[in-house]
């Protein structure tokens, strides 16, 4: 992430070019490596499509927790680019997100603004043919904060509030985890909502989770956090993909891996390939 939204020492071609070894079927993208003008994003498409690899989801982090109207403004209208940009180049998918939870946010308040914001973006959704998929998530990389609704109760109650076609659940099972809760335990709220996931094993390198939970307000991701290679984790994919199978899903599922190296990305897209096999084959 660093190299292709920070350092910039990686161009999002040269990822394509690598991802293309994979023997995956598409790539998910995130919004802070992507330039928004049509030349930009017909080459993008171009070079997807000359490997055969689809865009189907395009992952933002819009804070929609923004006590600031001129400032949360910004954030509807950046998340509206980016819908944009996941219809040009194909996809179906884009990630919505709480935003940060900030301490003078109340839950009601914050409930409130963000379904608020979110309803109020569908119709930009269904114009351009995108989903909008809001995830249970930890915190954003470049964050200070946690995710307003990182926990399992407040997560449920912002879904449940907004019922259309054009919206529904990235589900992640590794961030239940450390939200310090069961990640089988949302999916069997969330289940018949789910219409993508993020497939990862994220692991604590040192500590317990509640000392993560002494971390969270620091900018950024907790230095003792880290993915791992699938299947190696805490996260029981036999029991998760059981229960989606259970309710038909059959949707794109993203693999997050790939800081070790692209071999332990390989072993990730294996273990994946496998228990897609077993659980969704017909």
């Amino acid at each position: 992430m660093d190299e292709l939204c920070v350092h910039k020492t990686m161009s999002v071609f040269e990822w394509i070019e690598l991802a293309s070894t994979l023997g995956v079927d598409g790539l998910e993208f995130y919004s802070g490596f992507l330039e928004t003008d049509d030349v930009y994003l017909g080459r993008l498409r171009e070079a997807l499509d000359r490997h055969n690899l689809a865009m189907p989801m395009l992952c933002c982090s819009p804070d929609f927790t923004q006590p600031d109207p001129a400032l949360l403004q910004e954030e509807i209208e950046r998340e509206k680019s980016m819908i944009e940009v996941t219809a040009k180049l194909g996809g179906k998918f884009c990630r919505v997100l709480s935003g940060q939870r900030r301490p003078e946010i109340s839950r009601a308040a914050g409930v409130e603004q963000v379904v608020r914001v979110i309803k109020g973006l569908l119709p930009f959704a269904e114009k351009h043919g995108v989903v909008l998929i809001i995830e249970n998530h930890y915190k954003d990389n470049y964050w200070s904060h946690p995710e307003f609704a990182q926990k399992m109760e407040v997560f449920a109650e912002i879904v449940n509030a907004i019922d259309s076609p054009w919206f529904g659940v990235n589900y992640d099972p590794s961030n239940t985890i450390l939200a310090g809760e069961d990640p089988i335990a949302l999916l069997e709220v969330v289940k018949h909502r789910v219409v993508t996931m993020h497939a990862s094993d994220r692991y604590l390198k040192s500590g317990t989770i509640e000392d993560l939970r002494k971390e969270e307000d620091s900018a950024g991701y907790a230095s003792r956090l880290a993915h791992g290679v699938i299947g190696r984790g805490m996260n029981d994919f036999d029991q998760i993909f059981s229960i989606l199978s259970s309710v038909g899903f059959n949707g794109w599922i993203s693999i997050e891996d790939g800081v070790n190296g692209m071999d332990e990305l390989r072993e990730s897209v294996r273990f994946l390939r496998g228990k897609i096999d077993q659980h969704f084959s017909e």
